[in-house]
């Protein structure tokens, strides 16, 4: 019986129509295959009682039906390109993995891809071949194999079950031992092949973006090279002789401060005429960090400065624009990350914050009232009111999740720090300042605009 994967789709959905053509084109390579898989689709909101049997709550919704089983449809979670719909249903109605014989058959699948994943089983009906071909239906950069013939592990010098990534780059090959007693555990098999199918040294641009953000590697080491610069060129080498040892912990990343990568340069406070340098950030924590002084980039002071890092011996740094001369001189106090804690924590103030971004609608929405309040508090020498702009200026503090972000700061030594999150208007900010930082319950306000990622994190942003 025909597979059937099918998109609930709404005609108005701008996702379902960029979805539509590669949805075609999928279509019609698998039917030049042959491959015994049909596509199709469904106007979701014409047909209530479909979309309500399946559970669809928006558009494009794809559900992959196998064998007739319309009780437990497995949902696409592949790529919305031709090719990676094809490939994720290759996958799914024929081997995810090819079966290897001899060496002839390794060596033709190794000649055709840049990576290629042979699993090593001595025994294909145990739960580690299992594992490994569930694996292999989602890792759909990469080409798997397997084998249970001796011959092929002792020609790559195996003797327990292994899987081995081969790759034309780097170090050519890495293995991942089966444990004898836990078997596969398909968390860390899919850790090892993300962090080994990584080049040692990743450029950044918009093609390796996505992974270098997917690799779930937490820190990033960036080297800002020129690479229109012969000397800036020659770094690379040191650069990438440093990186093995750190492989799995810390992604190296080259970026070319003469391409199309000011956002980059932007985020870690760079200018382009400061590369050669470097920065390491870690992306859970956003934390930034870079060398002291002008070292010359070797491996030696590379591997040095990650060592200095991960020791505590090297202190983050934060982003500031400088404090503008007349910072002070207008309703609304302009803060900065070099003024910050010297006026919000100012003991004889009270201090009320707008954290905002540029692009911010809300923020521009509400900056009316916020002038107004200002205006209305401006002869009240313990009462400031005062905005500072977080994309440009980080804070050692507290991070900012949203935008606006508004919180008080009371006067006293305490340092204590209360988030505002009632409603908006000069009326209720008034009482909040006027009872000193105390808000009757009210009704919460709108969620504030996520921020944008700005962090080496797993998004396309850096």
């Amino acid at each position: 019986m025909h597979s059937q994967p099918h998109p609930p789709d709404a005609p108005w959905c701008g996702h379902c129509k960029a979805l539509a053509p590669e949805y075609s084109k999928a279509a019609a390579l698998l039917a030049a295959e042959s491959a015994g898989v049909m596509l199709a689709k469904v106007d979701g909101p014409a047909e209530p009682e479909l979309t309500k049997e399946f559970g669809v709550e928006g558009y494009p919704t794809l559900k992959f039906f196998q064998n007739g089983n319309r009780t437990h449809p497995e949902e696409y979670t592949g790529p919305q390109k031709a090719e990676g719909i094809a490939e994720w249903l290759r996958r799914r109605v024929g081997p995810s993995a090819i079966r290897l014989e001899d060496e002839e058959g390794v060596q033709a699948l190794m000649d055709t891809r840049d990576i290629v994943v042979i699993g090593f089983f001595q025994n294909l009906q145990e739960q580690n071949m299992a594992t490994f071909l569930a694996l292999a239906k989602d890792a759909l950069d990469m080409t798997f194999g397997f084998t249970d013939r001796p011959q092929l592990f002792h020609k790559f010098g195996l003797t327990k079950d292994t899987v081995v990534l081969f790759k034309k780059f780097d170090e050519g090959r890495a293995d991942f031992l089966v444990d004898d007693e836990l078997g596969l555990d398909m968390g860390d098999l899919s850790r090892f092949l993300v962090t080994h199918s990584m080049h040692l040294v990743t450029e950044f641009n918009s093609q390796t973006s996505p992974k270098i953000f997917a690799a779930r590697i937490l820190n990033h080491l960036l080297l800002f090279v020129n690479q229109t610069l012969p000397q800036h060129r020659e770094l690379l080498a040191d650069f990438r002789e440093a990186a093995p040892p750190f492989r799995g912990q810390v992604l190296f990343v080259m970026v070319d401060v003469a391409a199309d990568n000011g956002h980059v340069l932007q985020y870690f406070g760079l200018k382009a005429e400061e590369a050669p340098t470097l920065r390491l950030v870690n992306i859970e924590t956003t934390k930034k960090y870079a060398p002291t002084g002008r070292t010359p980039i070797t491996a030696a002071s590379v591997t040095a400065f990650c060592h200095a890092v991960f020791h505590g011996e090297v202190k983050p740094y934060f982003l500031s624009q400088e404090v503008p001369p007349d910072w002070d001189q207008r309703p609304v106090k302009t803060l900065v990350g070099k003024n910050f804690e010297k006026v919000a924590f100012d003991e004889t103030k009270n201090v009320f914050v707008k954290f905002y971004a540029p692009w911010c609608s809300h923020c521009r929405e509400m900056a009316p009232v916020w002038e107004a309040l200002a205006e209305k508090y401006k002869d009240h020498e313990d009462i400031v009111i005062a905005e500072l702009d977080s994309t440009a200026n980080e804070l050692e503090a507290f991070a900012v999740g949203g935008y606006p972000t508004l919180k008080f700061f009371p006067a006293g030594p305490d340092r204590k720090v209360i988030e505002y999150k009632s409603t908006r208007d000069l009326e209720t900010f008034s009482k909040f300042l006027d009872s000193g930082g105390d808000l009757p319950e009210e009704p919460a306000v709108s969620s504030p605009e996520p921020q944008a990622n700005s962090t080496l994190g797993p998004k396309e942003e850096l």
